[in-house]
């Protein structure tokens, strides 16, 4: 028993160099053991590239640093991974108190859309708010800032698109979502639509649009419905359906 725990001792401290002094007779004749040296393609396996799920569902993000940054993450955002803009959050926090409404801001401890178009003008950057409807989304070729009134709360999130009866945002806060069309119509606050045009001679980035890959896979885990704290009225949402899919009517701020 002395041996034995002297071995579990060295095996702990030690870790591979104790398993390197086995004795291979030892083993079982039924046994093998592939050399140390070879290389997974040698061996058969297939060679997979896993990425943590923490790093997925935040993927092309900007996770939002405090409870009232939603709307400096969400322009971040759109900056970084559609206009290719280096930019830091907290970069765009300091423009947007030196270009906006400092007082307001501090009063709301938040920033608005009027905040966000003053700070891109000082970095030549063109934006326009605008008045839509659900028909208008489908027709976006670029992701934008829309507010939702989520649970109670208002929060800026980035519209990437909608597809297969199917909304896909970029949350600060939540990371990667969808919600079905129906559902977002409920929450989206006063129709409001921000989009922020890539610079002249400036390249964009475009890894905000979305990927083969998540066109027609539904992952139930990310369909917020069930997460709601208050429960949908399905007429509401089928009166603004109806009424939003009558054609586009885009209406400038």
């Amino acid at each position: 028993m002395y041996t034995f725990l002297l071995g579990i001792l060295a095996v702990l401290v030690g870790g591979g160099g104790v398993l390197a002094r086995h004795d291979v007779q030892d083993r079982p004749l039924d046994r093998f053991d592939l050399p140390t040296t070879m290389s997974v393609a040698a061996a058969g396996i297939p060679n997979v590239a896993m990425e943590p799920f923490s790093e997925l569902k935040y993927k092309n993000i900007v996770h939002q640093a405090y409870d009232y940054s939603c709307g400096s993450a969400a322009l971040v955002t759109i900056l970084k991974y559609h206009l290719g803009i280096d930019v830091t959050e907290q970069q765009s926090m300091e423009g947007m108190m030196a270009f906006g409404e400092k007082d307001k801001i501090i009063e709301r401890r938040g920033f608005s859309l009027l905040d966000m178009k003053r700070y891109l003008a000082s970095i030549d950057v063109q934006s326009a708010g605008f008045h839509a409807e659900m028909a208008d989304l489908l027709t976006l070729d670029a992701p934008g800032i829309v507010p939702i009134d989520y649970a109670g709360f208002k929060h800026f999130v980035v519209l990437r698109g909608v597809r297969g009866g199917l909304v896909f945002l970029a949350d600060p806060s939540a990371g990667n979502i969808t919600f079905s069309v129906e559902e977002f119509a409920t929450l989206w606050d006063r129709n409001t639509l921000f989009i922020a045009y890539p610079p002249k001679n400036h390249p964009p980035a475009l890894k905000l649009a979305l990927a083969d890959d998540e066109l027609g896979v539904v992952d139930m885990d990310r369909i917020r419905d069930r997460g709601l704290q208050r429960p949908i009225d399905t007429q509401v949402a089928n009166e603004r359906l109806l009424n939003g899919f009558g054609g586009i009517s885009i209406r400038k701020h």
